[in-house]
């Protein structure tokens, strides 16, 4: 009987240990984020149902993607606040992406009326539904979500959520 209550005892030493080194290890292991470094592959469907592919973007040229909804209250406040600065993202392409369904391509044609993007034709828009690529990509968890890149297609910037028009146009100058 002593034998078998000390068997129970180095047993449950044992099991504490091994509990102990499991939650250690997956405390001290962040998730791996994956590299968002190049542009990555897309495919966007136009509000003009027209697919826009990274194929298409003007080689040599600085790029922003903004993820975004059209009905998303910061997302249109983003836009308000850029609207007078348009003009100074000529030197760049603009790929705002969404994530909306086909069916509701009225909304990104709605949007782009609204903010006037059809007098900056380097601003291009599209649904990338349903195989969200872009939002898997930077894991985009709000929006908008913005990444910046140079002429070479390297990161430059990514913002989680909307940045100041002054140091969004300061980061674009820059490339």
């Amino acid at each position: 009987m002593h034998y078998l209550n000390t068997m129970k005892k180095i047993l449950l030493f044992l099991s504490l240990i091994i509990a102990v080194g499991c939650t250690q290890a997956q405390t001290t292991q962040a998730p791996a984020k994956p590299s968002i470094d190049n542009i990555p592959n897309f495919k966007l469907l136009s509000q003009d149902s027209v697919y826009i592919t990274n194929a298409n973007l003007k080689k040599g040229k600085g790029v922003v993607i903004i993820y975004f909804s059209p009905d998303c209250s910061h997302c249109q406040h983003m836009m308000t606040e850029l609207k007078p600065d348009m003009k100074k993202f000529s030197n760049v392409t603009v790929v705002m992406a969404t994530f909306i369904q086909t069916s509701m391509l009225k909304m990104l044609r709605d949007f782009r009326r609204d903010y006037k993007l059809d007098e900056y034709p380097n601003f291009i828009t599209g649904t990338e539904f349903p195989n969200y690529i872009l939002q898997r990509y930077y894991q985009v968890a709000t929006t908008p979500y913005i990444a910046i890149y140079d002429r070479k297609g390297k990161l430059v910037k990514a913002y989680d959520k909307a940045p100041k028009v002054a140091e969004l146009l300061e980061t674009v100058k820059k490339i």
